[in-house]
């Protein structure tokens, strides 16, 4: 591998490996052969890129730079071999990252994915969902779907939904403890509350006759780190919470959780954004992904 991209090849499968051997075994190369590779390519750049120890390989910030774009450069290239081979209709092919919150990826991402694979089944589809933030970069994601404000303008985003906010709470709760009238009404009641908060949580509400926001302190025995979870625990009788409507649309419509507070709700929305590290020539797999996952929820 004397090329440029071939150099490339390398370094990007010793920096996901950590390790030169590992890195070798996979492009059968010897751990020597690889090192020698990624040592050219630093003196070519006249940069290190990589931090070697005993243990692992760490990248540095330049290093951080290179990986980012070499793997764009890397999946362009695959792209553009197998269109051209395939005369111009070629199928998106390869392995596809995709991290979801764990709301949004039971409700919509994994209801789809028998449908997505029957479509492009040459794309291996590796699907996370969590309701940490995943470093897109450093967790080698694809695509990222996100609920909130984006506040990485480095990276692309396309909406895939919006969801007004509601408080909800199950017909058998309300019976026992009767419904609040007002907010102010909460501190009276047992709320269920999101464990990455990082400060007591507080629901935003609207004054019917002024429109003024404001918000209430709530509070509660019960704290999860994710709205299936909490929605569960409202179905149960736990308490109430406040999630995004798309949550709980399903149990509102067979009447196993009620909105309350409605004429104080402030209608703000709960926004769900694909994002990914975007450039000019993306991924077909990347691209097909995000263009069928919003056509569907559309």
């Amino acid at each position: 591998m004397d090329n440029r991209a071939g150099e490339m090849e390398v370094f990007v499968e010793a920096a996901t490996q950590q390790s030169f051997s590992a890195a070798g075994r996979k492009l059968r190369l010897s751990p020597s052969a690889v090192s020698k590779l990624v040592s050219r390519l630093e003196e070519r750049l006249g940069t290190r890129l990589m931090v070697r120890t005993t243990r692992n390989l760490q990248l540095t910030p330049e290093g951080e730079v290179y990986l980012e774009r070499a793997r764009r450069i890397l999946d362009e290239i695959a792209d553009t071999e197998q269109v051209v081979a395939s005369g111009g209709a070629a199928m998106p092919r390869g392995r596809l990252r995709v991290t979801a919150s764990i709301a949004f990826g039971v409700h919509y991402v994994v209801p789809l994915v028998r449908d997505y694979l029957a479509t492009y089944p040459e794309v291996q589809l590796e699907l996370s969902l969590s309701d940490d933030v995943v470093d897109i970069v450093g967790e080698r994601t694809d695509v990222a779907i996100r609920s909130g404000n984006l506040r990485d303008t480095s990276l692309k985003a396309r909406k895939l939904l919006e969801s007004r906010r509601v408080v909800i709470a199950s017909p058998a709760y309300l019976k026992v403890h009767g419904a609040p009238a007002t907010p102010e009404d909460l501190t009276r009641h047992n709320c269920l509350t999101f464990s990455f908060r990082p400060t007591q949580e507080e629901w935003p509400f609207r004054n019917p006759g002024t429109h003024d926001i404001y918000t209430v302190p709530v509070s509660g025995n019960f704290e999860a780190n994710n709205g299936p979870t909490v929605r569960t625990l409202c179905v149960d009788g736990v308490g109430l919470a406040r999630v995004g409507r798309f949550h709980v649309q399903a149990e509102i419509d067979a009447e196993r959780l009620v909105p309350v507070l409605e004429d104080f709700n402030p209608e703000d929305v709960e926004l769900i954004h694909a994002v990914y590290a975007g450039h000019e020539h993306l991924a077909k797999r990347v691209r097909t992904f995000i263009d069928f996952l919003a056509a569907r929820i559309a």
